[in-house]
């Protein structure tokens, strides 16, 4: 009983000598004034690179307010959404940012992405063409996605009709049976 005391009394005693807190004031301390902010763009692009994408949008568009709405504020807000399968909200987002810097191999890459998880196969192969030239294939992933794309739009043939070797047979009022033609 005595030692825990000891124990406690102790812990109270460093907590009063921690950095920050007093007497006077208990709680934690506040904003450092004067102190420069940390970039939100590279606090973004760390919490993209952590996986926490409601978080980068958050940070960049903190760094929107200092930026404005750049082509890389954009680019990083689209592909956050990207990421958290909100499509149609990234696909506007980069085609905003292809407005302001169409020159941008990035951004054509990820409208790319954006259109094969939509299902839109012709329109990526184009994208990730643009992107692949932008880039002047030095991109792995560009020119992996540029091959997934071509492979997908080869197959998206229709299969020629098969016969059917089954009919449809009515019994009765409200029944039906499907059989097989011999």
């Amino acid at each position: 009983m005595i030692r825990a005391r000891a124990v406690l009394l102790t812990s109270i005693a460093l907590a009063a000598c921690s950095e920050g807190v007093s007497r006077d004031n208990p709680f934690a301390p506040g904003i450092k004034t004067g102190a420069e902010a940390v970039d939100g763009m590279l606090v973004g692009h760390r919490l993209m690179d952590a996986g926490e994408y409601d978080l980068a949008i958050d940070a960049y568009s903190r760094a929107a307010v200092t930026e404005g709405m750049t082509a890389e504020v954009l680019l990083g807000i689209g592909t956050a959404n990207l990421k958290l399968s909100r499509l149609h909200t990234a696909e506007r987002l980069l085609r905003q940012a292809l407005d302001k810097d169409e020159r941008s191999p990035e951004i054509w890459n990820n409208l790319g992405v954006v259109l094969m998880e939509r299902g839109e196969i012709a329109e990526a192969e184009q994208v990730f063409r643009r992107a692949y030239a932008l880039d002047n294939g030095q991109s792995d992933s560009i020119r992996d996605n540029l091959r997934l794309a071509l492979e997908k739009s080869e197959n998206s043939e229709y299969a020629p009709e098969e016969e059917q070797d089954y009919k449809l047979v009515r019994r009765g009022s409200s029944d039906y049976l499907i059989r097989k033609i011999p």
